[in-house]
């Protein structure tokens, strides 16, 4: 006996898109796909943590529901009749950054990936963010991908970052700088 979610499609190495497409389980689409998957995975595990800013807590839900929409929007054809996101999201994600950038000290030097648990697990979500963009850049160089989706994973990982900080100082973590 095997799942009813197991279709055995995928067992020769490709997987299906919404529209009908199939495609290599290690294509550029994919890999970003799995990536924000991935995002979103850990963005949860991040929210599961007892010392989570309200603020954050909030914004962090709302991003979890903007990556399933940008995941279906990267796995469906640019003509299909998909929710995908919009000027309005990534708007929206500039100014929680800014509003995060404007109440942290300013950067001197590079800071390390560490502090707090909840700010380890934001360093970790922003360096997938930062996968899943780069596989997002591969894809548009060779089919056409909607400009809002590249954008919205480069703010994203902005903010992120910013988030990350915000933790450690919630959590009254001093940052540790880099030095060579």
């Amino acid at each position: 006996m095997r799942p009813a979610i197991s279709t055995r499609t995928g067992d020769s190495g490709k997987t299906g898109l919404v529209g009908g497409g199939r495609v290599s389980k290690s294509s550029s689409r994919i890999q970003a796909i799995g990536s924000i998957d991935e995002l979103n995975a850990i963005l949860g595990l991040t929210l599961a943590e007892a010392e989570m800013p309200l603020p954050l807590r909030e914004q962090l839900t709302l991003i979890q529901r903007h990556l399933f929409t940008l995941g279906a929007d990267v796995a469906s054809p640019l003509e299909a009749p998909v929710v995908r996101l919009s000027c309005e999201e990534i708007t929206e994600i500039e100014r929680w950054g800014f509003a995060m950038e404007q109440a942290l000290p300013p950067l001197q030097h590079f800071i390390l990936p560490n502090g707090c648990r909840t700010s380890c697990l934001l360093h970790q979500a922003r360096a997938v963010c930062r996968r899943a963009e780069r596989w997002i850049t591969a894809l548009a160089e060779k089919e056409e991908v909607r400009e809002s989706v590249k954008i919205y994973l480069n703010r994203l990982g902005d903010y992120i970052f910013l988030a990350a900080r915000t933790a450690n100082r919630a959590a009254g973590q001093l940052e540790a700088e880099w030095s060579a």
